[in-house]
């Protein structure tokens, strides 16, 4: 599956299941945004307006540097509890591991992590979803290992974690894909959600060397 290259599959333009993960963040930086003060990705109503205030899915360090230059030294900002994305390393790889290996995403082995950027959420210190980087061809990357723990599903946790990871793609100008198991239809139509389509279908074969 690729990511669509129409605007409206961009993420701040996402399906209603996608935005109704982040509502505050894609209201102010879509339909109310002529109602906010905004540093960056970071914005906020007016304070004349509303106390509200909102960051992207998954934000990064630039976004929370934003946050901090928006209301300035000792300013606080009321934001949404959303389950917040941090950067995997490779002290994560046996928990990334064994999550891959109760939820079978695909292939997933310990050097995974090397070949790009790994997000992950974690609830009462686990870590309970994760997506990534794996193949990178010119112009596109891919977007892998998208899983979550059975006890977690349902809460949009996957939706944050690919969200934030097309975000990366498309800021290198990029053009996100990643491939889907045809017999998992839920993923496939999460993923239609977010704006990508079908280009083909992909058969694996196992070759044997005599």
């Amino acid at each position: 599956m690729a990511g669509h290259d129409d605007e409206s599959a961009a993420p701040t333009r996402p399906s209603d299941d996608a935005a109704l993960d982040n509502p505050a963040w894609f209201s102010l930086s879509g339909p109310r945004a002529g109602f906010t003060q905004r540093v960056g990705r970071a914005v906020r109503f007016h304070p004349g307006v509303a106390p509200i205030a909102a960051l992207p899915t998954a934000p990064t360090g630039s976004d929370w540097s934003d946050a901090a230059e928006l209301v300035g030294p000792g300013g606080a900002l009321l934001l949404f509890a959303v389950p917040e994305a941090v950067l995997l390393t490779t002290d994560d790889v046996p928990e990334m591991t064994d999550l891959a290996r109760r939820t079978r995403p695909g292939p997933f082995r310990p050097r995974t992590i090397e070949l790009g950027t790994y997000l992950g959420i974690r609830h009462d210190d686990r870590l309970v979803a994760m997506a990534g980087e794996r193949l990178r061809l010119p112009g596109h990357t891919e977007i892998s290992a998208v899983c979550t723990d059975p006890d977690n599903r349902g809460r949009g946790l996957a939706t944050r974690l690919v969200l934030a990871l097309v975000q990366q793609i498309r800021d290198r100008g990029e053009t996100p894909i990643l491939h889907a198991d045809g017999r998992n239809t839920t993923a496939i139509r999460l993923y239609e959600r977010l704006g990508f389509v079908v280009r083909m279908e992909v058969v694996f074969q196992r070759a044997v060397a005599p």
